[in-house]
């Protein structure tokens, strides 16, 4: 039965998943698991309620003691701490096998905008080293053409240079992200992001916006991901999910 204390930690972590979508969390969370995790792995962490159901289910894997994780967030890290994972440094960074992240929005060429949690610059880092990527969201996340604003990582010395050619030379809408005190929300790299909003009717070549705004001196990283990704799992409201692979 548990404790009330650790019923209500077991309420908390299943809370951050939306409620339509927690079943489904649930089994592509152990479809995820029996398919991609075997013995002696190195594997990298990402963001998101649904990477984050993954990281739990983990605990329950035999061979848990001969994985190895690296995580993109300190939050991410705190999941995997709890589930009893081996956190380890950026040294392993080039042998990692497969990487769980989550996305804010997948468009129908599966091309990605990430950073909601604001770790995008590290997560593409994982996303290089990484020999497979799997992606879990939910349904609605999925959608034909991009509608959520790009997050932009940026140094502060730059902050207003990096706004005004935003603006000026890609149209953007560039708005800081802030906390609820007011205090710009800062990375855990010590910057600032800019949650920019395009006409993706005008920007559709993704690739080439995502490397446009990574040139601009003092964008550190940008929330366009155009690699794509070797599988992705939509989770969807009546509790299953639909696995799309790309390879």
């Amino acid at each position: 039965m548990g404790t009330p204390a650790e019923k209500s930690k077991q309420v908390e972590e299943k809370n951050w998943i939306p409620q339509p979508f927690q079943k489904a969390a649930e089994i592509l969370a152990k479809d995820a698991v029996s398919k991609f995790i075997k013995r002696g792995l190195v594997i990298g962490l990402g963001s998101g309620p649904m990477a984050a159901a993954i990281v739990r289910e983990m605990k329950n894997v035999a061979e848990k003691d001969t994985l190895s994780f690296i995580s993109s967030s300190f939050q991410i890290k705190l999941e995997a701490e709890r589930s009893g994972l081996l956190i380890v440094d950026e040294e392993m960074m080039p042998k990692i096998d497969v990487v769980f992240d989550g996305a804010d929005e997948v468009d129908s060429e599966y091309h990605m905008i990430k950073g909601g949690g604001g770790a995008l610059f590290r997560e593409k880092i994982i996303h290089s080293a990484a020999k497979k990527i799997v992606i879990a969201a939910e349904s609605k996340k999925f959608v034909q053409s991009f509608t959520w604003p790009v997050p932009i990582e940026v140094h502060p010395f730059a902050a207003h240079i990096v706004k005004k050619l935003l603006e000026a030379d890609y149209s953007g809408v560039p708005t800081i992200r802030m906390l609820n005190e007011r205090y710009p929300y800062v990375t855990e790299n010590g910057n600032f992001v800019f949650d920019t909003s395009f006409d993706f009717k005008q920007h559709s070549h993704i690739e080439m916006l995502e490397k446009d705004l990574k040139n601009i001196a003092g964008v550190i990283q940008v929330g366009l991901f155009s690699h794509i990704a070797d599988v992705y799992y939509k989770a969807k409201e009546d509790g299953t999910f639909e696995l799309i692979s790309t390879r």
